[in-house]
């Protein structure tokens, strides 16, 4: 199985790193800022890095979507996994047309509302998980896995 883990870089790249004992023995690729948490963090991994800001920014959102098709037409994962922001929307997308599951986990600090990114991905996301019971409200198909930290 050939993982891709999509996501800002801070807190959204701690969530999906919180993950390891998942995609550890996986092969997998991220795409993520290219910052210095991001360097250090993935700096034995393979990682590509997206256009930021994200949120609200047409111009990157179009630049994401070019580097998503290119991205993921060169490394073919079977899942694309994320917490947000923003650079997920158009991985899931282009990655859902080219076959790929997504698999999207909503941030554990809402549990009363959606964040943008989670409703935008949610009506074609394969497993959108929550980290609270009361979310379930906002995304009736969700799975509550718990917290993650």
């Amino acid at each position: 199985m050939k993982v891709c883990l999509v996501g800002s870089s801070g807190g959204h790249l701690t969530h999906l790193y919180m993950l390891k004992p998942f995609w550890q023995n996986k092969d997998r690729f991220w795409v993520t800022f290219d910052k210095e948490d991001a360097r250090s963090k993935l700096k034995s991994e393979k990682m590509y890095g997206c256009y930021y800001p994200t949120n609200r920014n047409l111009k990157n959102l179009i630049r994401n979507t070019f580097l998503a098709i290119k991205v993921l037409r060169k490394e073919r994962p079977d899942v694309i996994i994320s917490s947000g922001a923003a650079v997920a929307v158009p991985f899931f997308y282009i990655g859902k047309l080219m076959g790929a599951k997504t698999v999207y986990i909503e941030v554990f600090d809402r549990y009363d509302k959606p964040t943008i990114t989670g409703k935008l991905v949610y009506p074609i996301t394969d497993k959108f998980i929550v980290e609270w019971e009361e979310m379930k409200k906002v995304y009736p198909k969700a799975i509550n896995l718990g917290s993650i930290f």
